[in-house]
């Protein structure tokens, strides 16, 4: 018997799609002089609506439920600004000498500093019937966390690298990320009912910025001649790399998960949480802590990113898939 090769077999995601056509786009035209500028305001603002959504969405409710289930998040932040970095550090002194330039060796170790993604992650865990408030919560954790630790973490490891790290540094970091959380978490009073009826096309408006945030940091890098300065050798060594520690945190996260006593909820959102990187927090931090060499050294983070990105949309379809676990017989009164 013939297996029939019909299209509904392998579903694209469309904004797989439309990440790499974006990709494209700022490799045929990227952004330069004044564009560019542009550009880069209007991806300022985006990361700061992207933060003041994730604000605006996390109840206080939700909050205090992730508070309680502890060991979720610890699990998540240790992966994220302990597993990670250590593997990273591994990598970039042991491989990067030998297949790396030390510019991309730097941008391979600063990939795995900084904090988690909050939408994919969110995105993922709901695709494939995880535990979506761990999510939020790990997520946002992670990224208010990155806020303070990601550039220390940088300062310590990286060295002169990341061309030091100042009071400044961190003031900055923390305008564009921690401010607008918060006031989205003020305004969430006057505009939770607002978010909760238009959470489509709000997704939307999310999918929608982190796209300029791509074009933006592909437009620099092409400007400033990425490309030419990186071999096609460099490249795949690179990517193959990428490929391992990625392979690596996914199967740690979700395995590890199940060691440590998690439920199949549980383990997609520590999985998704755990395992992945955020580039709308690493391109402003990266632009900071590298200054000029900031272009060359996040090349490492957006490859990563779009990679994450297709693995974890293909891992999440097929967990949506899987038989849906029988309901608990016993469950005390009360408990969500």
């Amino acid at each position: 018997m013939t297996r029939p090769h019909s299209p509904a077999r392998l579903p694209v995601d469309p904004f797989i799609l439309a990440l790499l056509a974006t990709v494209g786009l700022a490799a045929l035209l990227p952004a330069s002089g004044r564009a560019a500028d542009v550009a880069g305001h209007a991806s300022t603002a985006a990361i700061a609506l992207l933060f003041f959504l994730y604000g605006a969405r996390l109840s206080t409710r939700e909050a205090l439920d992730g508070l309680r289930h502890w060991r979720l998040h610890a699990t998540v932040l240790a992966c994220t600004f302990a597993v990670f970095p250590l593997l990273g550090l591994a990598a970039a002194k042991g491989l990067g000498p030998l297949l790396l330039t030390p510019q991309l060796a730097a941008g391979l170790l600063f990939l795995c500093l900084v904090p988690s993604t909050v939408q994919s992650s969110i995105a993922f865990t709901s695709i494939a019937r995880g535990n979506v408030p761990a999510a939020i919560c790990a997520g946002s954790f992670s990224s208010l966390a990155g806020i303070v630790l990601t550039p220390l973490l940088a300062a310590l490891l990286l060295g002169g690298v990341a061309g030091g790290f100042s009071a400044d540094s961190l003031l900055r970091i923390v305008a564009q990320l921690l401010a607008p959380f918060l006031a989205g978490q003020f305004a969430r009073r006057w505009i939770a009912g607002f978010t909760g009826r238009h959470r489509k096309a709000l997704s939307y408006v999310d999918r929608g910025s982190i796209l300029l945030v791509v074009y933006t940091a592909f437009s620099e890098g092409m400007v400033h001649g990425v490309w030419q300065r990186i071999t096609p050798a460099r490249l795949a060594a690179l990517l193959g790399v990428e490929a391992v520690l990625l392979a690596l945190m996914l199967a740690l996260t979700w395995y590890g998960a199940a060691r440590l006593g998690f439920g199949r909820e549980d383990r997609i959102a520590i999985q998704f949480a755990g395992s992945k990187k955020s580039l709308a927090a690493g391109l402003p931090m990266a632009s900071v802590l590298f200054g000029a060499q900031a272009s060359l050294a996040v090349l490492p983070l957006m490859l990563f990113h779009q990679m994450q990105l297709m693995v974890c949309a293909v891992i999440a379809r097929r967990r949506a898939r899987d038989p849906r676990p029988a309901a608990p017989r016993e469950r005390p009164a009360g408990v969500a």
